[in-house]
This record gives C-alpha cells, sequence and structure tokens, in this order.
C-alpha cells in the first residue's frame, strides 16, 4: 500500500472491499463472447445511496428506475443489477417494463424488496433486452456473489463493453479512530464526454455518511473528475454513477461540518479521479493519455470549459496521435470555447517544452517534443493570465482504431 495525502491506496482493494459488500458475474447471453455481461453488488444492510446521471435528453429506462427507487426507500439501497451488451435505451414501454422486471427480479432473488435494487445497463441502443436470459442469468447471481476479490473481479468484468481493462480503485483512512475503506469500479471506453459521463460508475464505502452529505459529495465530486474527461464528445443515454454506503465502519456520521470530512471528500475524490483518467486511459483506440492543465482563467468554471474545449478537439485529439508539436490547434480550441480570455497573454506547453509566451510563438526543438509526444502519457499546460480559476481535464488521442471499432460496433 502507498501513502497519498491523509489516506492510503490499496493496490488489492475492491468494491467488496469495504464492510458489508459483495459483488459477482456471469454470463447469461447478451453477448456473442462468454465474457461476463450481468452482474451485481449486494450490501448486506440498507446502504445510505446517491446517483448522478447523464444529461443526454433520451435517458434510458434504468435510469428511471434507479431514480424511483432512491426516491421511494429514503436513500437507502441494497443492491444494483447491471448488463452489458443491451442499453436497454430508447426501447418504449417495453423497456420501462424490462427495466422493473429486472428490479423486481433482483429483489426476488436475494430477497429484498423491489425498491431496494437499482438497475443499470450498457450497450447497444434501441435493442430489447432478451428477458428470458436475463432473468435466468439473475436467478444464478445469488450463488455467485462474494465478499472476496474474485467476486469483485467477475463483476468488473460483467460491466464492459468496448473496454480493454477493467477500473478499480481502493483506498483507506481513518475517521474517529475507526478505519473507513473507500472503492469504486466503472466502465467507459467510448461514448464519453459526460454531463454527467459513456460511463457506468460505482462507489461503495463502509463509512457512516448522511444522505444529503454524500448526494452532494458525490455531485461535487463528479463535476471535477468524471465530468472532466471526453473520448469523443458524445454523451451517452445510460451514464450513471453511483455510491453506496453500508455504514459498518461505526464512525460518527460524516456531514461537511465533520473535523474529518476534508480528508473523506480527498479520498472519495481520488477514488473517482483514478476511475476517470482509466476511462479516458482506455478511450477506444487510444494510444496515449492526454491530460490538460488550465491555469489563470477569471473563473474554475471558465478553466473547466476551455479544458474540455481543448481535451475535447478532434484536431488536438490527432496531432498528439502523429506526435506532432502543432500548438495552433491548441490556442484555436482556447480561444472557440467562449469563455473570456486576453489574446495577448496566452501561454502553451507541452509537459515541460514552452511553444507558446504571451500569445507568440518561441522557439523549441522539435525533436524533444516529438519525443515527449511519443510518451504513454501528454500533458498540455495552459495559462491564460487572466484570474486564478484553474482546471484540469483528462482525454485521450484519436487513432485510426477508433473509426474501426465504431464502424462496426453492432456487428
Amino acid at each position: 500500500m502507498g501513502k497519498v495525502s491523509k489516506f492510503t491506496v490499496v493496490t488489492e482493494g475492491t468494491v467488496t472491499t469495504p464492510q458489508g459488500f459483495q459483488a459477482g458475474g456471469l454470463h447469461c447471453g447478451l453477448k456473442k463472447t462468454t465474457r461476463n455481461d450481468l452482474g451485481a453488488i449486494v450490501c448486506e444492510v440498507p446502504a445510505v445511496a446517491a446517483a448522478v446521471y447523464t444529461l443526454n435528453v433520451f435517458q434510458a429506462a434504468p435510469l428511471k428506475v434507479t431514480r424511483e427507487s432512491i426516491a421511494s426507500s429514503s436513500q437507502r439501497l441494497r443492491a444494483v443489477i447491471v448488463n452489458s451488451g443491451n442499453a436497454n435505451a430508447c426501447t418504449g414501454t417495453q423497456g420501462e417494463e424490462d427495466a422493473y422486471a429486472m428490479r423486481s427480479a433482483t429483489a426476488e432473488a436475494f430477497g429484498l424488496r423491489p425498491e431496494e435494487v437499482a438497475v443499470a445497463s450498457t450497450g447497444v441502443i434501441g435493442e430489447l433486452l432478451p428477458m428470458e436470459r436475463v432473468n435466468a442469468g439473475i436467478q444464478g447471481l445469488p450463488a455467485v456473489l462474494t465478499a472476496g476479490a474474485d467476486g469483485a473481479e467477475e463483476f468488473c468484468q460483467a460491466i464492459l463493453t468496448t473496454d480493454l481493462v477493467k477500473k478499480e480503485v481502493c483506498v483507506k483512512l481513518n475517521v474517529n479512530g475507526r478505519e473507513v475503506s473507500i472503492a469504486g469500479a466503472a466502465k467507459g471506453s467510448g461514448m464519453i464526454h459526460p454531463n454527467m459521463a459513456t460511463m457506468l460508475g460505482f462507489v461503495t464505502t463502509d463509512a457512516v455518511i448522511e444522505p444529503e452529505a454524500l448526494q452532494g459529495l458525490l455531485g461535487m465530486t463528479t463535476d471535477a473528475t468524471f465530468n472532466m474527461i471526453t473520448v469523443d464528445g458524445d454523451t451517452s443515454t445510460n451514464d450513471m454513477l453511483l455510491a453506496m454506503s453500508s455504514g459498518l465502519a461505526g464512525n460518527e456520521a460524516l456531514t461537511p461540518e465533520h473535523p474529518e470530512w476534508e480528508s473523506f471528500a480527498a479520498g472519495f475524490g481520488y477514488v473517482c479521479e483514478v476511475l476517470a483518467k482509466a476511462i479516458a486511459r482506455d478511450g477506444e483506440g487510444a494510444s496515449r493519455l492526454v491530460e490538460v492543465n488550465v491555469e489563470g482563467a477569471v473563473s474554475d468554471l471558465s478553466a473547466r470549459a476551455i479544458a474540455k474545449t481543448v481535451i475535447g478537439s478532434s484536431l488536438v485529439k490527432s496531432a498528439v496521435f502523429g506526435a506532432d508539436a502543432n500548438w495552433g490547434r491548441i490556442i484555436a480550441a482556447v480561444g472557440r470555447a467562449g469563455e473570456p480570455v486576453n489574446p495577448e497573454t496566452v501561454d502553451i506547453s507541452l509537459g515541460s517544452i514552452p511553444v507558446l509566451t504571451g500569445s507568440r510563438p518561441i522557439p523549441f526543438d522539435e525533436e524533444e517534443a516529438l519525443i515527449y509526444l511519443q510518451g504513454d502519457t501528454v500533458v498540455i499546460h495552459v495559462h491564460l493570465h487572466n484570474g486564478e480559476g484553474r482546471a484540469t481535464a483528462w482525454g485521450c488521442d484519436l487513432t485510426y482504431d477508433y473509426v474501426r471499432i465504431n464502424a462496426a460496433y453492432r456487428t
């Protein structure tokens, strides 16, 4: 384990590390391969729950069901059922009925009330779920759920679509002398431009925390992490980030007034940032993680808008893929972000290599820049000298493979 701030990163930690949680996954036939496509996280006690959802107007049926569950259960959940391979989005009345049926079947399988179950789906839009396969899979889930790493591994595999790798992270810290764990798992690779993110994310913790505090922290953290990533500029119909807290750590209830709130919030933020960056790094066809740091904006909100414009620029992304130190694409993106910018005061650096000072080009070593841009991670620094606002966004380069993957997504 490595020490970070006031929390500790648990290298072998998973969504089942916090007390009270089990997870598992299996293949029920939604995918053409034998890869897991159905999973669940279950808590042994009613867990305080909070969620944020996509802002796409066309929201998938599972989001409606999850909203209803959280609202009707006093923000307490016992389980979340997740399928991949089929988004159950734009599927009309039948799609809603199927999402409710998934909730009911899961509740029955685990001896819960339907309103204690959240539902999430990801995959192809516009196709009805094969409910016979889904129901058979749900009936098999109780036998494969465990509190160990194996269950978390099977769950992580069950939520992936075009992802190449699983995304998970865990930290521990002390609150009132009690050990508290915060863990997360996520999926996302394409159709990523969160407002919220295409992604599904699940955060578990055993901290005692008030529902309003958890919802507020989730929203604030999402704005600084998942909402600061982009792969292709498309916002999914199914994005959802769900947090569940078992409260089994036994600490005094966390609120923003708690003396150790900042430490907990830092650990929570770290979990979300690691997952967000992992999604950006695993962007469809990506070969590099790209980070854009903006400083000197008129406000943090303005800095966020500029950073996301740069990270989302297809021209910037293509230049990074080609290891082309074309700073003109960067400053053009800054200028079209619709935010206050002084056109005479912008500095740009590629890593530690300055390429623009005071909005004027300066000589730099093209070979040094080429070598830097061929690395695994490319960091672009933009200083506006226009205020105190700052923000960081994450994305990836745009490669030939992105087109290949999405040209044949349904086949």
